[in-house]
């Protein structure tokens, strides 16, 4: 399922599903309007409410916020943009399900600490007290692990990916609950290769730098979760 954005560089966001395991009710989009400029272009957020192999109800959020590339100030305001446009729609759930079950994800160009997650949408770290109407980052508590991360900069890896949850699916007797209370980076090693002299140690494998084509596959790590679906 893809929806088409008007971004400039013709990325979209879209849900790979498997059909015996959820049942899609409805599918939205949503076109942030960036502060920087009001004509200029990002991804739109896709919003997917599906119905799994329980008859519990779950709204999915995938998102891809505005890049750094001009500048981590200049485009903040635009990523803080995205993030109220967010937390207005998983509000709107949180009024109409008593108990919400919300997964947000994607790649966010921003950390889990910085004010366009951890405040203006207000995703907690899992390790705050839960509560079945907040939002939690299931990176937020790992950003002192300097050896992981989905993303690698300068030499430093990060989570730029990520899932933020809501505070029902940290509920272990939920019907939908996190494995474990747990997300993961996906770091096998065909999926890294050697960084350059300057840093040392590895990266992830990407497809191309800038027009030259390495023949990897992505300069992102995947992310996962495992959910325990009850009867």
């Amino acid at each position: 399922m893809i929806i088409n954005s008007k971004d400039n560089r013709g990325s979209n966001t879209a849900l790979l599903y498997q059909r015996d395991r959820i049942k899609i009710i409805s599918k939205r989009s949503y076109t942030p309007t960036l502060q920087s400029d009001p004509l200029k272009t990002t991804r739109d957020i896709l919003h997917v409410t599906g119905k799994v192999i329980n008859d519990e109800i779950l709204d999915i959020f995938v998102c891809h916020f505005p890049s750094r590339r001009e500048g981590i100030k200049r485009t903040r305001p635009d990523r803080i943009r995205c993030a109220e446009l967010l937390r207005q729609k998983t509000d709107s759930l949180f009024r109409i399900r008593k108990k919400a079950n919300i997964i947000i994800m994607g790649d966010f160009n921003d950390y889990p600490n910085d004010i366009s997650l951890s405040e203006s949408l207000g995703a907690h770290s899992i390790k705050s007290r839960v509560s079945d109407e907040n939002l939690y980052n299931m990176f937020y508590h790992r950003l002192g692990d300097k050896n992981t991360g989905s993303y690698k900069y300068k030499g430093k890896w990060n989570f730029i990916d990520q899932f933020i949850i809501s505070g029902n699916l940290l509920n272990l007797i939920s019907k939908i609950s996190i494995k474990g209370k747990e997300a993961h980076v996906y770091s096998e090693p065909f999926l890294l290769h050697d960084d350059n002299k300057k840093y040392g140690g590895q990266k992830p494998f990407r497809t191309y730098s800038g027009f030259k084509y390495l023949g990897g596959y992505s300069d992102h790590l995947p992310i996962y979760m495992d959910l325990i679906i009850k009867d």
